[in-house]
């Protein structure tokens, strides 16, 4: 990205002022960007842990999948999700707060004794894979600011701040040039001058 700029000494403050702001603003989102890396690891390792979860609860309802056959699925339904919002390094990420069930009344005395258990180990189920999915995509939410905060360290880093400071260098050394030609021409006149006074007298 070429930076523009105009050879005076307004675009040599306005150069100045943006690259002070620049480097102020660099170890703040180094420190954002790694406040999110290491948000998006642990994240990683609770997914692990969580997909583990899902699997283990998965293989006790399989474990009982003979007796499922008998079983009423509309006795048991997700009535309501509660969730909340929270701040991660500035990103706001969706929080399972949590799962409401409705589990409509079933005899107790005509049902068949494992159904209290099938409800809890459904609801277990349900709770875990609604767990998940909030995780993946509080995941892929961290990921993508992480991305992005990276992307803009490396903007500032590699870019942006040294082409501020070449741009500043070229400018202070175009002024310095003038500069000196403008002595250089003075001196020149006052020579001149002088031989001219010199030859008149």
């Amino acid at each position: 990205m070429a930076i523009k700029f105009q050879y005076n000494k307004t675009s040599l403050q306005q150069l100045d002022k943006q690259l002070k702001m620049r480097v102020r603003t660099l170890p703040i989102i180094k420190n954002k960007e790694s406040a999110l890396r290491m948000e998006v690891k642990k994240c990683k390792t609770e997914a692990v842990a969580m997909e583990e979860k899902l699997e283990i609860q998965i293989q006790t309802y399989e474990a009982m999948f003979a007796l499922w056959n008998e079983f009423d699925p509309s006795l048991i339904s997700v009535k309501d999700v509660h969730l909340g919002i929270r701040k991660i390094a500035g990103v706001r990420v969706p929080m399972l707060d949590h799962v409401e069930f409705e589990v409509r009344p079933y005899s107790l005395f005509n049902a068949p004794k494992w159904y209290s258990e099938g409800i809890e180990l459904l609801q277990g189920l349900a709770q875990t894979a609604i767990e998940r999915e909030f995780l993946v995509a509080k995941l892929r939410l961290l990921e993508h600011a992480r991305r992005k905060t990276t992307q803009k360290v490396n903007l500032f880093e590699k870019v942006q701040i040294p082409g501020y400071k070449d741009a500043l260098r070229k400018i202070k050394r175009f002024m310095e040039d003038e500069e000196n030609l403008s002595k250089s021409s003075q001196k020149i006149l006052k020579s001149q001058q002088e031989k001219r006074k010199e030859a008149e007298e």
